[in-house]
């Protein structure tokens, strides 16, 4: 096992111009992350944010332009990869297709003219850690297999190396849903037996989720933030990674704060008369620690589906038209859509929630978010008085 270092590292691709020129944009942009002996960081965010180009400068692939790379405190930024102990797994599996599954596994020791005794060992080692049923692939041939059958001899074909770090770029999102969930079921329980140092990218957050000890989230070559799923969950460090986490996403509310309170716009349509509806708006007074917090005018409030208080009938606060419920069985929960000043909210609701055609909303202050109107940066997060 080796703990992995990324140090400061940029690594620039050249990119044609509309008017056919070239020009250098960088795909990691000063990405510094530290992985620890044995742990599993996953890798999410949007397409082209830099996940597998990173992956690849890890791995040797591809040389950074600056920065350097680390395995336990040594330098492998010029090592070839074939000298870094990596085993990595693809998207498309990457099998020899004229060779059977014991094939794939064994020619790494042919190629380093290892010897016979050696080789049948690893690969019968390695067969009996797969786990139930993974001999009788040992005898077939790739293009008779399944997806989920071709990832796992993907996946021994690297263990059998007894790699120092494992590399993972998106190795199931080939594969349908159900053989999905039990593929990553089956690599998490091989990461904790052997305990390898794996980075493991992923454009799923669900998956991310699962799979990560940590989870780094990058955007355009950069690192946004990094840590548990409750850090990035309950204390984002900006707004791009309060709605990148989540699902339903947070409800993000156009306000402004004003004497001592926090005021919502109507949207567009009939008065309603309600109590807490103020100026063609709704009014919630801040208690006085959130509003010493809050600078006066225009911002953006942020709630979790949790975090809304919903009354159905005779409540006070903000009156949505509901769009409609979605009802999660398997979860004994509910969730309730509408809209508020023009921005979608999703409130949790038991199952048992009836179908109406509007509620009354208030944000749970304990809970509750706030943002830059134009800007990304956090104003108040629950739970983290480091950022003020």
């Amino acid at each position: 096992m080796a703990s992995v270092t990324v140090e400061n590292v940029v690594k620039y691709y050249e990119m044609t111009t509309l008017l056919g020129g070239t020009q250098e944009r960088p795909a990691l942009d000063r990405v510094s992350l530290s992985v620890n002996e044995g742990e599993t960081m996953s890798i999410v965010g949007p397409s082209g944010c830099g996940k597998s180009t990173l992956l690849k400068v890890v791995a040797g692939l591809e040389y950074p332009t600056e920065g350097r790379v680390l395995y336990n405190g040594h330098d492998v930024t010029d090592v070839k990869p074939q000298h870094r102990g990596v085993g990595m797994v693809f998207q498309d599996y990457a099998l020899y297709p004229t060779r059977e599954g014991e094939g794939n596994l064994s020619y790494y020791f042919e190629v380093r003219k290892r010897t016979e005794e050696e080789r049948e060992q690893r690969v019968r080692e390695t067969a009996e850690l797969m786990g139930v049923g993974f001999e009788l692939l040992l005898g077939r041939m790739p293009d008779t297999l399944s997806g989920g059958e071709k990832q796992r001899v993907g996946i021994a074909r690297c263990i059998v190396r007894d790699p120092h770090v494992f590399l993972m770029d998106e190795p199931i999102s080939n594969l349908d849903a159900k053989l999905r969930e039990r593929t990553r079921t089956e690599i998490k329980r091989l990461l904790h037996k052997f305990q390898i140092t794996t980075l493991y990218v992923t454009h799923d957050q669900q998956e991310a989720i699962f799979m990560g000890d940590r989870i780094a989230i990058m955007r355009e070559g950069r690192l946004e933030q990094v840590g548990t799923f409750d850090d990035l969950y309950y204390t984002p460090a900006n707004l791009f990674v309060a709605t990148f986490i989540g699902t339903p996403p947070i409800s993000l509310v156009p306000a402004r704060v004003e004497d001592g309170a926090l005021i919502v716009e109507r949207d567009p349509g009939p008065a309603t008369g309600r109590e807490g509806q103020a100026g063609g708006g709704t009014r919630w007074p801040l208690s006085p620690a959130l509003a010493e917090r809050l600078p006066p005018g225009p911002l953006r409030l942020g709630v979790r589906p949790e975090g809304w208080q919903v009354a159905l009938e005779g409540g006070a606060g903000a009156l949505i038209p509901v769009s409609h419920v979605e009802r999660l069985y398997t979860e004994r929960a509910a969730f309730l859509y509408g809209k508020l000043a023009g921005a979608l909210i999703s409130a949790l609701v038991p199952l048992d929630c009836p179908e109406t055609e509007a509620a009354c909303l208030t944000p749970d202050w304990e809970r509750a978010y706030f943002f830059e109107a134009q800007g990304e940066a956090a104003l108040h997060v629950p739970g983290a008085p480091e950022l003020f």
